[in-house]
């Protein structure tokens, strides 16, 4: 039998190894949003949020490994889906399909008196929301995230469908 038929085969394929592409999955966006930080592009607000879910769907996936239930699969889904739902926010954010928060976007500076201009110029973040850092092929990163998060659901979602 060849390698690549080995390899291929539903007993190799089963629960575990798409548990580990899942939770492998997230520590992939992960590294790439620090490589990204890495090479000058901080993360605004919203890019942190999208951060976290990722990080519980890996301890996700490592407690799965010991604790073998269904439920932290559903669970892994639902983190890595977070995830994504809030890239869906943040790029409506971007492309001003909505508001943002008050602390990570821009406002209008009517009725605002000099001092007020002054105190929100102060306290706002070095990085807005509603700013595209960074895009490819029309998506940026948040874009994008959204896109490989509710992939890695659909990999958690596979799993739990999948017998032990």
């Amino acid at each position: 039998m060849s390698a690549a038929r080995i390899l291929f085969t539903p007993q190799v394929w089963g629960r575990s190894l798409w548990v580990a592409l899942a939770a492998a999955g997230s520590a992939g966006l992960l590294a790439g949003a620090l490589i990204f930080q890495a090479l000058g592009y901080a993360p605004c607000p919203m890019c942190l949020w999208q951060r976290w879910p990722h990080v519980v769907a890996i301890a996700i996936g490592i407690l799965a490994f010991f604790v073998p239930r269904r439920a932290l699969l559903w669970l892994g889904a639902l983190a890595a889906a977070t995830s994504g739902a809030i890239g869906i926010y943040h790029t409506g954010v971007e492309r001003s399909w909505w508001e943002g928060p008050s602390s990570c976007t821009s406002s209008g500076v009517t009725g605002v008196s000099a001092d007020d201009l002054l105190n929100q110029i102060m306290a706002a973040p070095l990085v807005r929301c509603d700013e595209v850092a960074w895009q490819m092929l029309g998506l940026s990163m948040a874009s994008w995230n959204v896109l490989a998060s509710f992939a890695l659901a659909g990999v958690w979602l596979y799993a739990a469908s999948k017998r032990a």
